[in-house]
């Protein structure tokens, strides 16, 4: 059971305180299968402050982490990192201490390919001096400086770092940039409350109704269309004025927008990043020609994300021609796996 908007207080005071090139990799992708993306997840929950906060913020990550691997996330792509793993020992990997952050990046990020997709989502508890925006943790609190370093250096060029977190706001301006996109639960430092975004965003992850274009996955552009949505609605309910106002940035401009859409600067590029499609995670058939055909077709759908992560560094007519062969494939080989009686 969620909190609701009455249940929301200040947070816990716990500490003071080039072309051608794009080009290439497009032709890597459409000719070789074993180019397509894999999807690496890092969960970071730190500081709760009170049970209540604890409770909440470790069903919001176990939500995230199993519902990642029902849309077809390997249990090896997903680090979780808590405040007391032994809370979720099946689940967690690590403690969400500064040490710890850093040794599980250093990890990432030799374990990472250049078109792979990362994904961080940090849940619990920011603060704001006026200056420097932090993340609390056990331990030393990390600023977007800190974790600019780790982002860094990963080699992957879809990075998506999600902070769901009260005071998130400058976190954007200083993570953005090319091939990242940033999330923030708030747009200052200065809204310090206790935050509902994050709950919602990943309850909109794997909601078949956030799910738009019913393409059977949830983009982070949609989840956050939602979560935005249910956040307002919350505070409504009960009457209170909204202290959280979600920023997304996905065009490196490092302003980000609390409206993006794909046919707006900000939400393109959150449009095609997801945590993988709703059936990614279901048994596959027995049928040998049946089980082949739904391979193939899931690794069409994963050469489209990445054609379309190309997009603004193609020539238009060429993009649009190499997309219409894609989705002519796909509807074939949605036919093919119709005709023999499958419900994939």
């Amino acid at each position: 059971m969620r909190p609701t908007a009455r249940a929301i207080r200040a947070t816990p005071d716990l500490k003071v305180g080039p072309t051608s090139v794009w080009i290439l990799v497009f032709a890597f992708l459409i000719a070789s299968p074993a180019a397509a993306q894999a999807v690496h997840l890092a969960v970071i929950v730190g500081l709760s402050g009170d049970p209540e906060h604890a409770e909440t913020f470790t069903r919001w990550a176990g939500t995230l982490v199993d519902g990642a691997v029902g849309r077809g996330v390997t249990r090896d792509h997903i680090i979780y990192l808590a405040e007391e793993p032994a809370k979720d020992a099946k689940r967690t990997t690590g403690k969400s201490t500064k040490e710890e952050i850093d040794r599980a990046f250093a990890t990432l990020a030799k374990g990472v390919a250049e078109d792979d997709v990362v994904i961080v989502v940090l849940i619990g508890h920011g603060s704001f001096d006026g200056r420097i925006a932090k993340f609390n943790l056990p331990g030393p609190d990390m600023t977007p400086a800190d974790f600019d370093a780790l982002l860094k250096k990963l080699p992957s060029r879809h990075v998506a770092f999600v902070n769901t977190a009260s005071s998130s706001g400058p976190f954007l301006a200083e993570l953005s940039g090319p091939g990242r996109t940033i999330i923030t639960a708030t747009r200052t430092g200065a809204e310090r409350f206790a935050t509902l975004f994050g709950g919602h965003f990943i309850d909109a992850l794997f909601s078949d109704a956030a799910d738009a274009d019913k393409n059977r996955r949830v983009s982070l552009l949609e989840a956050f269309n939602v979560a935005k949505l249910e956040t307002t609605r919350s505070y409504e309910r009960e009457g209170i004025m909204l202290t959280e106002h979600p920023l997304l940035d996905d065009s490196g401009d490092k302003q980000g927008s609390p409206t993006p859409s794909v046919e707006s600067k900000n939400g393109r590029i959150a449009a095609v990043l997801s945590l993988g499609t709703s059936s990614a995670g279901e048994a596959l058939p027995d049928d040998p020609k049946l089980r082949a055909l739904i391979l193939e077709r899931r690794d069409l759908e994963r050469r489209v994300e990445g054609l379309k992560l190309l997009k603004t560094s193609m020539d238009p007519a060429r993009y649009t021609s190499e997309l219409e062969k894609l989705l002519t494939e796909l509807a074939v080989k949605g036919k093919q796996i119709r005709d023999l009686g499958g419900k994939h």
